[in-house]
């Protein structure tokens, strides 16, 4: 049997979907949601506003040697209901894996956030070999949705 390819966790959140959306589609916001600790900063970036728009972020981690850049390519847009994009090397294409959240409004102020790390699309034997996948624990994601909620609250 196939090891799964992607993890996703979920969260009920205090917030309404347009205001838990603002926060995810503001990069300049990542850093502070991030529960691997590998974002630091954007690099000077507009809000997301579609499909194909890409953003750039300053990272470290040992798995990369330290300081590096991302590109992120948005692949998912849908006002107050979904965000996602495939992260990439900074000039490189994305090689595959995506990073996704859905908002499903539990009422006018609640909302139940879904988030997903999906490295099904990684095709590159080497690049698997090499990372190895997940490069996020589950415990990381649910840290970036208490800290999602947190923003939000």
């Amino acid at each position: 049997m196939a090891q799964e390819q992607k993890i996703t966790v979920q969260r009920t959140i205090d917030a309404s979907a347009k205001d838990v959306f603002e926060v995810l589609t503001n990069p300049e916001r990542h850093a502070e949601l991030d529960g691997s600790g590998f974002v630091r900063s954007d690099e000077k970036t507009d809000r997301i506003q579609a499909v194909g728009d890409v953003f750039t972020m300053n990272m470290s981690g040992d798995h990369m040697g330290g300081e590096y850049q991302t590109d992120n390519h948005v692949t998912a847009y849908d006002t107050n209901k979904m965000v996602g994009w495939k992260t990439a090397p900074a000039g490189t294409e994305p090689p595959g894996w995506e990073w996704l959240w859905e908002l499903e409004p539990q009422g006018s102020d609640t909302t139940l956030v879904t988030h997903t790390y999906d490295w099904s699309g990684v095709t590159d034997q080497a690049l698997l070999d090499k990372v190895g996948f997940p490069l996020v624990k589950e415990s990381q994601l649910e840290d970036s949705l208490a800290r999602l909620a947190a923003a939000v609250s």
